[in-house]
């Protein structure tokens, strides 16, 4: 027997529950003519009759009835393996693995987060920040989060904040023996803790606006690191200036450990995507989290400097 016979074996278990042709299309969505023919069809494949029927009963053969008692529990199987599916399709459960760039999961993510998952208690979040892109589906990561470059034509992109504002913070002690810098000029008198990122080994030059454009600044300073959060905790500790972004000082600003200078002097940058493959179905844990960090349409890019960091 093929496996395209089994609309057929489904149909003929739809008449021998019911006896009737019509109720049996009925329940199949069908016509009684089209449900007759799978009938016949069927009788003429296994080369035995089914069913007796006249024009006002239908009743099983000796052969009808065998075939319906060993159809019957693997049909039952059947579906409730597909309605076990189903109900897990639409369960929000499971593991998901999430591939990021550090800041776009301070500014995207972590402010999700807590959200997230109070609101899918089973879902298990495994969160892993690098610092450039990778083959998310080589890798075995369900998604990724980072800039507009870190995408692949064969991704969906879904846009998960707008433009990322700068800033540069000091803490109170700093300022309490340092006078705190109005002009982008001013930072050649202060320590700036610096950052040294990609192939090329380079210190970061700050983005800073100028005459109403912006332009980055080589700074100095004694301590060079590679990581945000390492740069704050050296401006917590008074050691100069760090240059982040207001997502990642915003705890510090709360707090008053970290004071903000040169307001209205820097740029924002570009901001962050989560990408996947679109050659699959979207499992219901990433399909719960996307509709969660997902940026509101209002939150659109405007002009804004390439990510420095």
């Amino acid at each position: 027997m093929q496996r395209n016979a089994l609309p057929d074996l489904n149909t003929f278990l739809a008449v021998a529950e019911h006896l009737s042709f019509r109720a049996a299309a009925a329940q199949l969505e069908l016509t009684s003519p089209a449900v007759s023919h799978a009938i016949r069809q069927l009788e003429d494949k296994l080369g035995v009759r089914l069913l007796n029927r006249t024009t006002r009963s239908v009743s099983l053969t000796d052969a009808g009835v065998h075939l319906r008692d060993r159809l019957r529990p693997a049909f039952n199987e059947i579906s409730g393996a597909l309605t076990e599916l189903n109900e897990e399709r639409q369960h929000t459960s499971g593991h998901l693995r999430i591939r990021s760039a550090p800041l776009a999961a301070n500014v995207a993510l972590a402010p999700m987060w807590q959200r997230f998952m109070s609101t899918y208690p089973e879902v298990h979040l495994e969160l892993r920040v690098d610092f450039g892109p990778a083959d998310i589906v080589a890798s075995g990561f369900d998604a990724g989060i980072g800039p507009k470059d870190w995408l692949s034509a064969d991704m969906i992109a879904v846009r998960v904040t707008g433009p990322v504002k700068l800033v540069v913070v000091g803490a109170p002690s700093y300022f309490a023996i340092r006078r705190p810098p109005r002009t982008p000029d001013d930072l050649t008198s202060h320590d700036c803790i610096q950052y040294r990122f990609g192939a090329n080994d380079a210190l970061v030059r700050w983005p800073l606006a100028g005459s109403g454009r912006t332009r980055p600044k080589a700074v100095a300073g004694r301590l060079i690191v590679n990581s945000a959060d390492l740069a704050l905790r050296a401006a917590v500790d008074g050691l100069g200036l760090a240059y982040t972004a207001e997502g990642n000082a915003a705890p510090y600003l709360r707090s008053g450990q970290l004071v903000q200078v040169l307001e209205g002097r820097l740029p924002t940058i570009e901001g962050f995507f989560l990408y996947y493959h679109g050659h699959r179905q979207v499992p219901t844990a990433l399909r719960a989290f996307i509709d969660m960090i997902r940026a509101p349409k209002s939150a659109q890019a405007r002009r804004s400097i390439k990510n420095p960091f």
